[in-house]
């Protein structure tokens, strides 16, 4: 299925909910703000979730024409719910104004108090007459307050209160028995550890470094038919995994499963990436999760240039730490130019 053909798919899924279950849209909790010519508004339904139930947050910004709304990026600050869809939208309403929206579906980690952390939006104001950002700020910014919920327990309020006694005494097991069974684990653990570190020891060659390593997987990945830009998401996730492993690889940060955003919390304690290199690895692991989770369509331009950090990156943290400059053509000096499809 394509990428279209999936954001109408849950499009789809999204307005039958709507029209089924309309007690998700009840109004649980919501903020307002304003400043100047922008108004925000932050909503969070239903009213009393029940843990496993979906989580509906949008976030709405109203503004002059004339300004530059800056969204907050995909998942920030919603790092502790599970993101299960993502809608963003923009649109002229009826008075002329620009209106920006961001539609997640949330589900809570476990029950109990949470709550939605505040929200930073940030503009910048292009009227005529008015000064754009404050006094040495890029940026107006606006922050919401929070909205805090319960979530409720599954569990019926009777298994929560009622005790039962045990129904009689346990037999205490053979302790020679238990012996043998955790020396037999112990044992195969064992033995599993040492035939891994034998088989990598043996199929990796030592002199191979992690930056060799990543262009080999890049060189093969860029060899491949490049798919169209609308079913681009598999070759980003690949694109990004590849950059992840070679972190691992070459700083020993084994993080893989962990979030962008927590990822990078990690890689900022790492005191062998300079400050540039960790703005550059956060750059391009955001452009490839806008394009693995909120569904946006990169130009082949775009593409290109995603390419290009990858190479950039890899080529200026390699093991001999000397920067490895782009040429003039854009291009790292080893020569593997970026392939055109």
């Amino acid at each position: 299925m394509s990428r279209v053909g999936g954001r109408a798919a849950q499009f789809l899924f999204h307005a039958i909910w709507l029209v089924f279950m309309p007690g998700l849209e009840s109004q649980a909790g919501s903020t307002e703000a304003r400043s100047g010519p922008v108004d925000v508004q932050v909503e969070l339904s239903p009213e009393a979730p029940i843990m496993g139930d979906p989580l509906s947050l949008k976030v709405t910004v109203t503004a002059d024409r004339s300004v530059e709304v800056l969204m907050p990026e995909f998942g920030e600050a919603l790092d502790r719910f599970r993101i299960v869809n993502f809608f963003p939208r923009e649109e002229i309403n009826d008075a002329g104004r620009t209106v920006h929206s961001q539609h997640y579906t949330l589900q809570a980690p476990t029950s109990g108090p949470h709550t939605i952390p505040a929200i930073l939006i940030e503009f910048i104001d292009m009227r005529t007459g008015q000064k754009s950002a404050p006094e040495g700020q890029d940026a107006y910014e606006i922050l919401t307050e929070g909205i805090p919920f319960e979530v409720e327990s599954v569990m019926p309020e009777s298994t929560r209160t009622e005790l039962h006694p045990a129904l009689g005494r346990l037999e205490e097991p053979d302790s020679r028995q238990t012996h043998l069974f955790f020396w037999g684990i112990g044992g195969l653990v064992l033995l599993g550890l040492i035939v891994a570190s034998a088989w990598y020891f043996l199929k990796r060659d030592p002199t191979t470094s992690a930056w060799e390593i990543a262009q080999k997987e890049l060189d093969a990945l860029l060899l491949t038919p490049r798919p169209r830009s609308e079913d681009i998401g598999p070759f980003f996730v690949a694109l990004s995994d590849l950059v992840r492993r070679y972190l691992e690889n070459r700083f020993s940060l084994r993080s893989p499963e962990l979030t962008t955003e927590r990822f990078l919390e990690l890689v900022s304690d790492s005191p062998d990436l300079s400050r540039k290199h960790q703005s550059l690895l956060q750059n391009f692991l955001n452009q490839c999760d806008l394009v693995k989770f909120a569904g946006h369509i990169p130009t082949s331009e775009a593409i290109e240039e995603v390419i290009r950090a990858a190479r950039l990156f890899l080529d200026e943290t390699r093991e001999t730490g000397e920067p490895q400059p782009l040429d003039p053509a854009g291009n790292p000096p080893h020569g593997n130019e970026v392939r055109e499809q």
